[in-house]
């Protein structure tokens, strides 16, 4: 169910869209494991016809399920465009497909989704990341100091040279 917008409500007035769109439809392909699409794309947007084009704005806001690249910790990202803005053309090189009178809107929102994404997500900028570990119990045990290593059984050897 992409979001298809009727050329024909055009004809007397600008248009007013506000709703939800299944993340499924925006088919984002997410390659990053670092973050995860589960919620639905929210948009609020006018659409007005300007001679052969149409001028969408609005605002979208997609929340996502990330991994802080520092900790490790989950957290939720909100992906926000609170001004976004397309011109769509209805003639000339760059021309959409119109489908029963109709343009889909998705592949505008994917692209500028994509681009929108972040990078590296953080949970807080200042994240110290992962704790450092306890010196006091990273030392060896006395376990580990009776065992004989390569190294020393190495050192054992009697080697000739002649």
């Amino acid at each position: 169910m992409a979001l298809l917008l009727n050329l024909r409500h055009l004809e007397r007035d600008d248009l007013t869209l506000a709703g939800e769109l299944p993340v499924a439809e925006l088919d984002l392909d997410l390659r990053d494991e670092m973050i995860r699409t589960e919620k639905p794309l929210r948009y609020a947007l006018v659409v007005q016809k300007l001679e052969e084009n149409l001028l969408v704005r609005g605002q979208l806001i997609l929340p996502l399920a990330c991994e802080c690249v520092r900790c490790l910790k989950p957290f939720e990202y909100q992906l926000q465009l609170p001004e976004w803005t397309c011109l769509v053309a209805l003639a000339g090189e760059d021309t959409v497909p119109i489908t029963s009178d109709s343009v889909d809107l998705t592949p505008f929102f994917r692209e500028d989704i994509l681009l929108e994404l972040p990078q590296h997500p953080l949970c807080q900028p200042e994240c110290g990341g992962l704790k450092k570990p306890d010196p006091e119990k990273a030392k060896p045990s006395s376990l580990s100091r009776t065992e004989p290593s390569a190294w020393a059984e190495l050192n054992k050897l009697k080697v000739r040279n002649e």
